[in-house]
């Protein structure tokens, strides 16, 4: 009986013996295998993270109406805001600029006032166009952009004289936008929005022209 139990036992262990062997042989080892586990992983997370449409931004349509909560915001609408926006862009740091190279006290006082409008102005003009997912520009125009070139050219009176031509031209082509907006908007944000707007710009050109330096090419050519 003994005998029987120790061949019995002597096959067991022959048998374990040869399974380990088999399973050594057909594993074959990768060199780093869990870094390339983690290198890849990452990488594909991220891919589909951006091919996923939920994670693009939403677009602002490029024309049109659309709802939003406070009333059918239209492209008109979109246009006086992102205007508003862009006259403080250029004006805003103009002004800034008049404070402190203006020959004329006068025109360093009303830059002074129109500066700090323009920075309350945009900020409306900020708030309102996040409320309205309206996208908003980043930089002056090409025209807007040779006013600015064209005023920091100058020194002395001449400065002046060149600073309240273009800031005075550029409130009073806004004017018309304004009066059509306030006129039309069926949004109630944009329809308040356009009346400060009105009387920021308004007030304005009032201040350029109590400097006196409002000449006749201050003024655009009349609509026929």
């Amino acid at each position: 009986m003994r005998l029987l139990n120790s061949r019995h036992l002597l096959i067991s262990c022959g048998v374990a013996a040869l399974c380990s062997l088999t399973a050594c042989a057909g594993y074959t080892p990768t060199p780093n295998a869990g870094t390339a586990n983690l290198s890849t992983e990452p990488a594909a997370t991220e891919t589909e993270v951006t091919d996923s449409p939920t994670a693009q931004p939403e677009e602002e349509p490029e024309a049109g109406t659309r709802p939003t909560k406070w009333g059918p915001l239209s492209e008109v609408d979109r246009e006086l805001i992102q205007k508003v926006r862009l006259a403080s862009l250029w004006e805003m740091p103009m002004a800034q600029d008049a404070v402190q190279r203006a020959s004329s006290n006068r025109v360093r006082q009303v830059s002074k006032e129109i500066a700090a409008q323009h920075h309350a102005l945009d900020r409306q003009v900020r708030d309102l166009a996040t409320k309205l997912k309206v996208t908003l520009p980043v930089k002056p125009t090409d025209q807007q952009q040779g006013w600015m070139t064209d005023i920091s050219s100058k020194s002395g009176s001449a400065y002046d004289v060149t600073y309240v031509k273009w800031l005075r031209l550029a409130h009073g082509q806004i004017f018309s936008l304004i009066g059509t907006v306030r006129g039309s908007t069926q949004n109630t944000l944009v329809r308040r929005f356009s009346e400060q707007a009105n009387a920021a710009v308004l007030n304005h050109q009032r201040l350029l022209e109590s400097t006196g330096l409002t000449t006749s090419a201050s003024f655009p050519t009349p609509p026929a």
